[in-house]
């Protein structure tokens, strides 16, 4: 694939509820290697257009590709196993699950996942799980979250919550992350270090598409930005360049 090609393309993605638009025609394309960003007022369609990229929703009319293939019809799993991961505005942990054990159940070719597996005994899956459980002890070292790994997620803080999804998608090993707010309800000083994750994960080369309300911190992360409203695209650049255009700062940008 040359290194120009994007990552992700979305081509006039419509999704329609009952006759409502709450995404109308979007097209854009996300660089690889790049945080891009998706900003826009409450009801802007930003949501909705993220689940219909991940493929919880299915899109009404439209095209996705990812890496010049067509994933339109695909379901969320299977776009996970090619490379797109999702996170959500609310914190999904497994809230009676360890730290360790919220990684270790999205750890993909685990052979012990199967009823052949479990039939078949420890012998026939242990060495998969010795190397997932050392990947995700690797994880969670990288994330400062090691003294954690045998709390029970539901007893974390939302930003230590934030680390969990995150380190939890980086465990699919992802080629796109898609990131729904990865701020939202976080500890200035943990929104710190999601910043510094992030900016790792880029210069790793990891491509980020990102919904964030805080526009400080989209002006800081992201290269490019796509400004939604009304469930319409309205504009494109950075945020410096996106100041300066009147019906985005009307739409949305003004205080």
């Amino acid at each position: 694939m040359p290194p120009e090609h994007p990552m992700l393309v979305a081509t006039d993605v419509h999704r329609h509820f009952e006759g409502m638009h709450a995404v109308d025609g979007v097209s854009l394309e996300v660089p690889r290697g790049q945080i891009t960003g998706l900003i826009g007022p409450n009801g802007a369609g930003k949501s909705t257009f993220m689940a219909v990229v991940a493929g919880t929703l299915p899109a009404t009319s439209g095209r996705i590709l990812l890496e010049a293939e067509d994933i339109t019809r695909l379901p969320a799993y299977a776009r996970a196993r090619r490379g797109l991961v999702r996170t959500f505005q609310l914190p999904s942990e497994f809230a009676r699950l360890t730290v360790l054990e919220n990684l270790l159940v999205a750890a993909p070719h685990n052979r012990g996942d199967s009823l052949f597996g479990a039939l078949m005994g420890r012998r026939y899956w242990a060495q998969d799980e010795e190397r997932i459980v050392t990947e995700a002890r690797s994880l969670l070292q990288r994330f400062g979250m090691s003294a954690k790994e045998s709390d029970y997620a539901g007893t974390m803080s939302g930003g230590q919550k934030r680390l969990i999804e995150i380190m939890r998608a980086l465990m699919l090993h992802p080629r796109i992350l898609l990131l729904d707010e990865p701020m939202s309800g976080v500890h200035p000083r943990v929104i710190e270090q999601i910043q510094y994750y992030l900016q790792v994960l880029r210069t790793e080369g990891l491509t980020i598409l990102m919904v964030e309300h805080e526009l400080h911190l989209v002006e800081q992360l992201c290269d490019s930005v796509f400004v939604m409203a009304q469930g319409k695209l309205i504009g494109s650049g950075t945020m410096a360049s996106l100041r300066r255009q009147r019906e985005i700062v009307d739409a949305y940008l003004v205080g």
